[in-house]
């Protein structure tokens, strides 16, 4: 069971976007801030990654978050150009001198990371379509690397096979909502190691309640489907994050939801199954293996189960293994080396994991 919601709107309700933004346009709402984290802990949520807002909510739902054990985290605010989408979730920039502002802004709010918006969203009535005009490649280049030339990781909103392509390329550190893929974006994902979170339940929350065509949602939902699948083949590190707030996805019960259909469109990961690529990683000489856990319960006799099996692998190839773990993202990294000592470290851990141990 994952622990970590990838990608929310603490600002947004799930059910009525402009009554929920209303309610903070004059400062964020404490109390319904409260009402979300509460949401979160109840459901077992210790890690919330927000996608921005304009009203300073994620900023007041960081300082409040510890009261509920919950890590939470934030870009402040997202960053868009202006007449583009991204204006319910951020701030516009005019030219290169504003997008540096804004950044520099973020980092002296203590903005976590850098949002920013390169694409519309999806169409939910028209299959394929994108609104609003993509960012050029040149404009996404730039400014990820001022992104990373300020300290700070970058979270892309991208729809569009080529619009990922051109995130990847320009090295975000992850893709949000990524519809529209093809195989060609999905291996570049893959090639630049860019995490994919893939907001799936925005779509599958949708299929049966008469508010978009039922046809086209069927059509777009199969896609984002095959999309999955295809990622997952290519070993593309996939992140649960279910876009709460957003219309039909609720806080806390969001992220149960997207875990849940992404463990039906992927499967569980067996045995058999990961034996066969851990092999595979090994034959290709890939010194690293990174994949996300969908195997159920996640805890330290996983891990030593886990890296044995590696371990074994390793040594038909005079190799030694390593793990080292992301507990609320559930993200499990293998290092084949001819380092002396097997071990698992733990990158981010659950409040009853230990730092680091040695294999026996």
């Amino acid at each position: 069971m994952v622990t970590a919601e990838c990608h929310a709107h603490i600002f947004m309700d799930g059910v009525d976007y402009k009554k929920a933004a209303a309610a903070h346009e004059n400062g964020p709402r404490e109390d319904l801030i409260r009402e979300h984290l509460a949401a979160y802990q109840k459901a077992g949520i210790s890690y919330v990654r927000d996608g921005g807002d304009p009203y300073g909510a994620g900023v007041l739902a960081r300082s409040l978050a510890p009261e509920y054990g919950i890590t939470y985290r934030t870009p402040v605010f997202a960053i868009h150009r202006a007449g583009r989408y991204g204006k319910i979730v951020g701030r516009a920039f005019s030219d290169w001198k504003e997008y540096c502002a804004l950044v520099r802004e973020v980092r002296r709010a203590g903005g976590d990371f850098i949002k920013i918006m390169t694409t519309g969203i999806l169409d939910f009535a028209t299959k394929g379509h994108v609104t609003s005009e993509p960012l050029s490649r040149k404009e996404v280049f730039a400014m990820t690397a001022a992104a990373h030339d300020a300290g700070l990781s970058v979270m892309a909103h991208v729809n569009g096979a080529q619009a990922v392509m051109d995130a990847a390329e320009a090295g975000v550190d992850s893709v949000e909502h990524g519809n529209f893929q093809n195989e060609e974006s999905i291996c570049c994902m893959a090639e630049h190691a860019t995490i994919w979170v893939p907001t799936i339940v925005t779509v599958s929350n949708l299929l049966e309640n008469g508010r978009y065509p039922a046809e086209t949602l069927a059509w777009i939902f199969e896609t984002q489907k095959k999309g999955l699948q295809l990622a997952f083949e290519k070993d593309v590190v996939l992140a649960a994050g279910s876009d709460a707030g957003a219309y039909g996805v609720l806080h806390g019960k969001g992220i149960r939801e997207e875990e849940s259909v992404m463990r039906k469109i992927l499967g569980a990961e067996n045995g058999q199954e990961l034996e066969k690529r851990l092999a595979q990683a090994l034959r290709k000489k890939q010194p690293l293996f990174v994949f996300h856990w969908r195997g159920g319960g996640l805890n330290r006799d996983t891990l030593q189960q886990l890296l044995a099996l590696a371990g074994r692998l390793a040594a038909e190839r005079g190799k030694r293994a390593s793990c080292s773990v992301n507990f609320p993202q559930a993200v499990i990294q293998l290092e084949f080396s001819e380092a002396p000592q097997e071990s698992i470290t733990i990158q981010q851990a659950n409040e009853a994991e230990d730092a680091a141990v040695p294999s026996e």
